[in-house]
């Protein structure tokens, strides 16, 4: 009896095995995958490019998602998908891109379900770049532990975010392209071993704003039960928009379309090829390569019949209590986007100050481009000279001083966002808020000196190194290797979030003594993540008390 039911496990949960193509069966259809494997061996069922929208070519670029419809057949998820249009690796590209990756090891067999928790993740890119292909989000290290992981494609720069402010283009359609996979994901999500009940969002940089803005959405509502919140948060020193229609002329002009007429420059957009477009993004640069953020959520405007993803401010609807109460992590790496300045630092290195003496003579013109706040007013002068005296004592930006450089850009961009949300959530959330610093140094880094190679710091999406197999970039960590460990323990609590809303595994010794205090506004706890975890107060206070006078909540809208 007990190797029957063996036998009748192997066959169902594989698929055809011979030929390494498991099968699942779905709402829509019939779904074929591959099998890949972690890096402790165990065997992955790997559906990748799954179709969750119809394609956004056409008549329906600039427009909604659209759910995608039953398929006759099996659809084939044993390859890569493509990504969504994007200035990195075109050959890549495709508008019909709303797909997503499903990554498990245990499938479903009848009579028994399996039911793991699912993580989601949003990829990070700034709006306008990366893409939730395996290459760069690899499985192979969340999959040695129990859980159903999803990552997902949403429409980016031009295609996702254009907004005029009215009904042409209220705007946040990769946003809304996210909300249509999360419905697909409780749909569907148990014919490969999810639990639609326990589903965690999690997601970095502008995957992170989204995971954010997801908590407060009307179309995410029960969609989800927990959240990972890293390295980003729309509670920025300046308000969300509610328009951007500047961007859609300046848009139009880069491609030869109508730039004096929005209706004119939206149907001329409409029919450039998708490329096209995508080769523009370095023309938005206004400094050096500032502003990170061009295309960015707006909060809409109410049209009748569309549902609206962003119907208010972010830091309004925390205060009014609107936004799902679920556990919540959320924190950032120690250097951030410090590296946005290294360029600077290490030509000054190099003998070649040009860059920090730019900045020094033009200062009031730059800050507000590179650090993002409201230019060109008295009060944006004030706070540029502000900034300036407090990281520079007022001093010309030298190699002496340069690093404060990079402390400007972690601090604006996401280490004070970040910091204001965990204080919010804190206090407003009726459920748990655990906060972290992420400060372990390993050999890898996103950036590193150009002569040794050698990391720079602990910079933005460092830590992500230890969740996923960065193929592009990174080797896949082996037991002997010093950050074997971290994955582990990155690994293991992000997932034990995920199962019970703790992050802190009650019977793993890795964690022995380990103790991970939900943060409090007076208390502003946070995790210290390094080769110990050590409780700590207080991140940055001086920094970021800085940033709180500069640009002070403002009264609920």
């Amino acid at each position: 009896m007990r190797l029957s039911l063996c036998l009748c496990l192997i066959t169902a949960a594989s698929g055809v095995m011979a030929d390494s193509q498991p099968e699942v069966e779905t709402s829509l259809g019939r779904i074929k995958g591959s099998l890949m494997s972690t890096r402790l061996n165990r065997t992955i069922y790997a559906f990748r490019g799954v179709r969750y929208g119809k394609s956004t070519a056409g008549e329906r670029r600039f427009k909604p998602p659209v759910p995608v419809d039953p398929w006759s057949g099996t659809f084939d998820a044993s390859e890569e998908g493509p990504s969504c249009p994007l200035i990195q690796v075109p050959e890549l590209a495709s508008e019909d891109c709303l797909r997503l990756n499903v990554y498990t090891t245990k499938l479903p067999t009848r009579p028994r379900a399996v039911e793991r928790p699912v993580i989601v993740f949003f990829h990070p890119g700034g709006f306008y770049g990366f893409s939730a292909q395996s290459y760069v989000w690899g499985p192979q290290y969340y999959l040695d532990q129990d859980v159903v992981l999803v990552t997902v494609n949403y429409r980016l720069g031009t295609f996702g975010f254009l907004s005029t402010g009215d009904s042409r283009a209220p705007g946040n359609l990769g946003l809304k392209d996210q909300a249509v996979a999360l419905r697909w994901i409780q749909r569907n999500i148990a014919s490969f071993g999810g639990d639609p009940k326990s589903v965690t969002i999690a997601g970095y940089s502008a995957g992170s704003w989204s995971v954010v803005l997801h908590t407060m959405s009307p179309m995410s509502r029960g969609l989800f039960h927990r959240a990972i919140a890293m390295s980003g948060s729309p509670t920025t020193p300046e308000l969300v928009p509610e328009k951007q229609p500047d961007l859609v002329l300046r848009q139009a002009k880069y491609v030869n379309c109508p730039s004096d007429d929005i209706d004119r420059a939206l149907d001329c957009l409409r029919t450039v090829p998708h490329q096209n477009i995508s080769d523009t993004l370095p023309r938005f640069y206004e400094w050096y390569g500032d502003p990170t953020l061009v295309w960015s959520p707006v909060v809409e405007p109410n049209v009748p019949g569309l549902e609206r993803f962003v119907v208010a401010q972010p830091v309004d609807l925390i205060r009014k209590g609107q936004f799902a109460h679920v556990p919540l992590i959320t924190g950032v790496t120690k250097d951030e986007f410090s590296s946005n300045a290294h360029k600077a630092l290490e030509d000054a290195v190099k003998g070649d100050e040009s860059i920090y003496k730019n900045f020094t003579e033009n200062w009031e013109h730059a800050a507000p481009i590179a650090f993002q706040y409201e230019r060109d007013t008295e009060r944006s002068r004030r706070i540029s000279r502000e900034i300036r005296k407090f990281y520079f004592n007022d001093e010309p930006i030298t190699l002496k001083n340069g690093k404060r450089l990079g402390e400007i850009y972690a601090d604006a961009l996401i280490g004070f966002p970040t910091y204001r949300f965990a204080k919010l959530m804190s206090e407003y959330s009726r459920a748990p808020v655990y906060n972290y610093q992420f400060t372990y140094q390993g050999r890898y880094s996103f950036k590193v000196w150009s002569d040794t190679k050698k990391p720079t710091g602990v910079v933005h999406h460092d830590d992500l190194i230890y969740l996923f197999y960065i193929s592009f970039a990174f080797p896949l960590f082996k037991p002997e290797d010093p950050e074997f460990r971290m994955v582990d323990k990155l690994t293991a609590m992000w997932t034990n979030f995920a199962k019970c809303g703790n992050p802190i595994p009650r019977y793993n010794p890795l964690f022995r003594g380990t103790n991970w205090s939900v943060t409090t506004p007076r208390e502003e706890s946070y995790l210290e993540i390094d080769e110990k975890l050590t409780m700590k107060r207080k991140m940055f206070a001086e920094r970021y008390a800085l940033w709180d006078r500069l640009f002070p909540l403002l009264p609920v809208r």
